[in-house]
């Protein structure tokens, strides 16, 4: 797999297929990787969609089960995150594109909404991530017990109070709602978006369907859309015709 070099940051990246580009952001938290894709997510865009679309994905910066590396930059988690993702589309020469992102993809697309708005033309967030209100600390502590000691171990310029930090101020240090944007940035929100629901705590449905009420211009799929199992080709063809709705060339 071929490698973004910006600095000392280093990304490893995907491609599969041709045609209008189209992010992928796999789940998994901020352990997320290409791998998910296969050994975990409902679906894998990256075959569903390569006939049509140019599908890009991306390891993680830092994850532990990825080879992408760069500073842990304790005071600006999300947007360092966010930089790999507008960075590798820059390095690729790709002005605008769709994007569909699973779990940790959620907040990730809507830090893409506030930070590159006229490039991102829809976006598909399949089981997102949000805040539940009853359970604050659910991704500090699943994290700091999760990653923090194995990302201190291969690396030995981040200490555990660095890693600390880091998850502090990306998920408690007031945050709320989809942790990157407001309730306010979402209800004047231009850009088309498909949401695909979860309910457990970590993709919360009372959040999800919040922003799809919010959104001026979201739609939603069934739900539950994963279980059972045969439902999910039907959730696939709605995210295909979402998608085809939206690409500039199809819409």
């Amino acid at each position: 797999m071929p490698f973004y070099e910006n600095g000392p940051v280093r990304i490893r990246y995907e491609e599969a297929g041709s045609g209008y580009p189209l992010l992928v952001i796999p789940g998994g938290g901020i352990n997320s990787s290409i791998g998910n894709l296969s050994g975990g997510a409902p679906f894998n865009p990256m075959k569903e969609f390569a006939d049509e679309y140019r599908c890009i994905t991306i390891d993680l910066r830092n994850s532990n089960e990825s080879e992408s590396t760069g500073p842990l930059e304790v005071d600006r988690p999300w947007d360092a995150f966010t930089d790999d993702h507008i960075g590798l589309m820059d390095h690729l020469g790709i002005d605008k594109f769709l994007v569909l992102g699973f779990c940790i993809g959620g907040p990730f697309i809507w830090n893409l909404l506030k930070r590159a708005p006229d490039r991102v033309v829809a976006g598909v967030l399949a089981q997102p991530s949000g805040v539940t209100p009853e359970l604050p600390d659910l991704f500090y502590d699943a994290n700091i017990k999760g990653w923090a000691p194995d990302i201190c171990a291969r690396r030995p310029d981040i200490t555990m109070d660095m890693a600390a930090a880091f998850l502090d101020n990306m998920y408690r240090a007031g945050r709320d709602f989809v942790f990157t944007v407001s309730r306010d940035f979402v209800r004047e929100c231009q850009t088309p978006v498909l949401i695909l629901p979860d309910d457990i705590p970590v993709h919360p449905y009372a959040v999800a369907m919040e922003s799809a009420m919010l959104a001026p211009k979201s739609e939603v799929s069934l739900f539950p859309w994963k279980d059972p199992k045969e439902r999910i080709p039907v959730a696939v063809r709605q995210v295909r015709s979402f998608l085809r709705a939206h690409c500039p060339t199809t819409g």
